[in-house]
């Protein structure tokens, strides 16, 4: 018995030493009609290893790359499609530059200080006290992320203005703004909640709900 770790590497593990075995077969077949007749067939195996995928745009152009490289590019066939080319991988891809600017509260996210600059720069107006009102709401969330006991406005309102420069502030208008946008989301039979430090466990019972504003 020969153990697979003993035979040769298999280009495309996924589709089986039978698969490869069936394309190595097809490279030694000298006539080109019955050659392509086994590539035909081949390829049509393959396609029901992965029944899943029969609806997904260039499966079968995919399959037919395949096809070319299990057999290392040297079966002499007529492909249906433009198949991939061996210069394809022996390029490397370009490197992904990663942002070099540090976040001031890891909590809270790249994201989210994208925002406050965003707004930073709005003018004043309602479609500003809005995107305010949003974004502390937000802050909240994600601070209860990593306390999940209590969350202070006075610590949002402080670290809103820290990241916008002072050009954000938590005002009364924008608290309201807050209320109402969770009273939106989350309806509440009890009366309206002052959005204040007191209104810090009404937000608490919320935040099993969190993904909607």
């Amino acid at each position: 018995m020969e153990y697979n770790t003993r035979q040769k590497k298999l280009p495309l593990p996924e589709y089986g030493r039978s698969v490869q075995n069936m394309v190595d077969h097809a490279l030694t077949i000298e006539d080109r009609a019955e050659r392509q007749s086994c590539a035909n067939t081949i390829v049509n195996i393959m396609g029901g290893m992965f029944p899943h995928l029969r609806d997904v745009p260039d499966f079968k152009h995919k399959l037919w790359d395949h096809l070319a490289i299990m057999a290392d590019f040297k079966l002499d066939i007529d492909y249906p499609y433009e198949i991939v080319r061996r210069d394809n991988f022996q390029t490397k891809p370009n490197r992904i530059a990663y942002p070099s600017t540090r976040i001031h509260y890891r909590h809270y996210g790249r994201a989210l200080e994208d925002l406050i600059k965003i707004a930073s720069d709005m003018p004043e107006g309602d479609e500003k006290n809005n995107l305010v009102a949003l974004i502390c709401n937000h802050m909240k969330k994600d601070y209860m992320t990593w306390n999940k006991d209590t969350v202070d406005d006075e610590k949002i309102a402080a670290d809103l203005q820290e990241l916008s420069e002072g050009k954000l502030q938590m005002t009364d208008d924008i608290m309201r703004l807050m209320a109402e946008r969770l009273d939106m989301y989350f309806p509440q039979k009890t009366p309206s909640r002052n959005f204040g430090s007191s209104g810090n466990v009404g937000y608490r019972n919320r935040s099993k709900k969190q993904n909607k504003y």
